[in-house]
């Protein structure tokens, strides 16, 4: 490259670099890389072709594409990923969020009862004061009807969440639904710590409670029988499988947050009969499990003696989520 290092020049650089390394997407590669080391955004880069890079721009971007020619997730690079509605922090150690694991959360949150009227109540209240408006003493009989109905607050949802990895699902669940507690386990040390520091940054580490074990064994044992929901993103690529993922998941990926056993459901197996113990009675689960086994996990969830089983596309319509209730007690 010349001297000056406009962003076009580098872009067009980085592209043709990535490009002879093998990467699939060399230009949105090159996007994310020059935005990470300019503070730009990618629109902003194509509205700013002209301008020339800083010595340190220059510096950090070297950086960035020598580790992605060399296969490393973009991810990792930039130190975080957006997922649904907010955007974790994401190490080496631990597994990146997948788009497909956004599809989970749907259905998870699906089968909780939705946040109380009290809720709706209290953000009508927020919203008359921002506008100026004097809000009714709720005691106050006179109240006026244009109040949402106020009733006593919900108690608030049990959800654990295990082998929580980046905390990506405790933290979604728990940012949109304003009643749920989260306990998230993991093995995983690093995948422990980074969970706990995505819950402080996101401003929910009163509601996600990040502890360290294998699968349910360190969720409080006050919490079991009482739980609404069990949620997980387990190992469940088939060992099999494995020798076929992309390089850039094999070389970088923790293969622990990976390797299901032979047929993707070792870990399953562990959690159905943790889950029929844990559940309260009418509590539900949600687990992402590798598309070429949903229908016989679905049949080991029936013979454990959970109902409702479902299995659940994800974004590409392939069979992902199952999801299943414990019998009611009246059932």
């Amino acid at each position: 490259m010349s001297d000056v290092w406009t962003i076009k020049a580098a872009l067009d650089w980085t592209v043709g670099y990535l490009e002879r390394k093998g990467d699939e997407n060399p230009r949105i590669s090159a996007q994310w890389l020059l935005s990470e080391a300019t503070g730009l955004s990618r629109i902003e880069l194509y509205a700013n072709f002209d301008q020339p890079l800083s010595l340190d721009e220059r510096d950090v971007l070297r950086g960035f594409v020598a580790r992605r020619g060399a296969g490393e997730p973009l991810q990792y690079i930039t130190g975080e990923v957006g997922f649904r509605h907010i955007t974790v922090q994401v190490r080496p150690g631990v597994l990146i969020p997948r788009p497909e694991t956004e599809v989970l959360v749907s259905e998870a949150l699906s089968l909780l009862p939705p946040a109380p009227k009290r809720v709706a109540a209290d953000a009508w209240a927020e919203e008359a004061l921002e506008g100026g408006a004097a809000v009714p003493d709720p005691a106050d009989d006179t109240a006026s009807e244009d109040a949402p109905d106020a009733q006593v607050p919900a108690p608030e949802l049990l959800v654990a969440d295990l082998c929580t990895g980046s905390g990506c699902i405790a933290c979604s669940i728990a940012f949109e639904h304003p009643l749920a507690h989260v306990v998230a386990t993991d093995i995983v040390p690093e995948a422990v710590a980074l969970a706990s520091d995505n819950a402080r940054a996101l401003g929910l580490d009163d509601r996600v409670e990040v502890l360290a074990g294998d699968l349910g064994e360190c969720v409080p044992s006050c919490m079991i029988g009482a739980l609404d929901l069990v949620v997980s993103n387990p190992p469940y690529v088939p060992t099999a499988v494995l020798a076929d993922i992309p390089r850039e998941v094999a070389d970088f990926e923790p293969e622990l947050a990976l390797d299901g056993g032979s047929d993707g459901l070792d870990v399953l197996r562990r959690l159905l009969p943790w889950c029929g113990a844990a559940l309260k009675p009418g509590g539900a689960f949600a687990f992402e499990l590798h598309e070429g086994h949903l229908d016989e996990a679905a049949a080991l969830a029936r013979e454990a003696g959970f109902q409702d089983v479902r299995i659940v596309h994800d974004l590409a319509q392939r069979p992902r989520v199952l999801t299943a209730r414990k019998a009611d007690a009246c059932s």
